[in-house]
């Protein structure tokens, strides 16, 4: 039996994937792993791809798209390892994050699953990161708009548990399905993900399901990246769909004998917030139609190049190329161990920039502390990786 199986699920993302799968590579040196991609029927030849690039890896290749839940199902049924770890193709995982992660499984015996702190692309701390069981309640707290308004409340705030510390390890009751590493041994008990969950909810199902079953879910504070569904289009109706589809799904499951008076205001919200999200999606298509266009923040992003000079000799060149406005800063972890921050204030004067770190003269670790000691919503992640020639960043592959 292997020490950890990996499982990552990837519908026409292959290059967030070959990101995620050095970043993994990286994190599960030394460790008895193996590493599954399941394609869910990719347009963009992501099969032949990551086949080329990545012969260690298990890949499988769907006849059809399938879903989140059925896509995991079928790399855990094939594999063995004693953790599995679920994760996001759009994700990056410090070097030391896994390591982490199974020591502490290790030492905590009746711990079902673990969650981490996951950063979003501008380095704050992402509230899914820590979330409490969506109960009728909960979620009525969250819709009506009282979590926001009380983050902090142990009532109001339960849904992403923000009275908890980021600092230390918590237990918490749900986790996020971007990074979610799960006991097998508490999968042969409870089951596998419910595949009634096409995408979304399948987490917090799942999540429930291991503590129903006598476990303890925990969140652990080491970090991750994950720019948060480079794999969906959240502008679509199938989106909309398949997203509130799930919160009923999840709700008629675990709650069906809730009140007849609580379930209906619970259900009403959640339909009211599908429908406003499709009238604004069709506002927004409407002004498209009609020629109405507003100039967005950012349009003309600022880029600073952080790297060996070698490496930014090519990023010289592609900026050209591109038509970037971009600038450049020989350093790496010995020589410029603050990266971007010692020019923090030069940043802060531009409307969105993106620091583009050379990943062969950073870690992972490195960028994804640097990136969290001071967040600004305007300055966001960028990589440049020698080995594909890339620069990613949450909105755009450029190479």
């Amino acid at each position: 039996m292997k020490k950890l199986t990996v499982v990552i699920v990837n519908y026409n993302v292959k290059h967030y994937v070959e990101q995620c799968l050095h970043s993994v590579e990286k994190a599960i040196e030394g460790i008895d792993a193996e590493v599954v991609v399941v394609d869910n029927h990719s347009h963009d030849d992501s099969v032949t791809y990551l086949q080329e690039r990545f012969p260690w890896v298990n890949i499988i290749a769907n006849n059809h798209n399938s879903g989140f839940s059925r896509a995991n199902n079928m790399a855990i049924r094939q594999t063995q390892g004693e953790y599995v770890l679920l994760l996001n193709p759009d994700t990056i995982v410090g070097e030391k994050t896994i390591r982490e992660c199974i020591q502490f499984m290790d030492q905590h015996p009746d711990a079902g699953a673990l969650g981490v702190q996951m950063l979003k692309s501008n380095g704050e701390k992402a509230r899914e990161s820590r979330r409490g069981l969506p109960t009728p309640m909960t979620a009525f707290y969250k819709v009506g708009g009282f979590c926001d308004a009380f983050p902090k409340s142990k009532r109001f705030g339960k849904y992403y548990m923000g009275y908890l510390p980021w600092d230390e390890a918590s237990e918490i009751e749900i986790i996020s399905g971007a990074y979610c590493m799960v006991r097998r041994t508490a999968l042969d008990q409870v089951g596998l993900l419910d595949e009634d969950f096409f995408m979304y909810g399948e987490d917090i199902d799942l999540s429930y399901r291991i503590l129903k079953g006598g476990f303890h879910n925990w969140y652990l504070p080491v970090r991750i990246l994950h720019y948060k569904g480079e794999s969906t289009q959240k502008s679509s109706f199938r989106y909309v769909h398949v997203f509130y589809d799930a919160m009923l799904i999840f709700f008629r499951k675990h709650f069906s004998q809730t009140t007849f008076l609580l379930s209906i205001p619970i259900k009403a919200a959640i339909y009211f917030k599908a429908l406003i999200a499709l009238l604004q999606m069709s506002a927004q298509r409407i002004r498209k139609m009609m020629g109405f266009t507003e100039r967005k923040r950012g349009d003309k992003p600022f880029y600073l190049f952080i790297g060996k000079e070698q490496h930014l000799e090519d990023c010289k060149q592609l900026a050209k190329v591109k038509g970037l406005v971009a600038d450049f800063l020989v350093g790496d972890e010995s020589t410029l161990p603050q990266g971007h921050l010692d020019h923090i204030e030069e940043l802060k004067k531009k409307d969105i920039a993106y620091v583009v770190y050379d990943t062969d003269a950073y870690s992972y670790h490195t960028i994804l502390d640097i990136l969290s000691a001071e967040p600004l919503t305007q300055v966001c992640l960028g990589t440049y990786s020698p080995q594909t020639k890339l620069l990613i960043t949450e909105k755009e592959i450029i190479g």
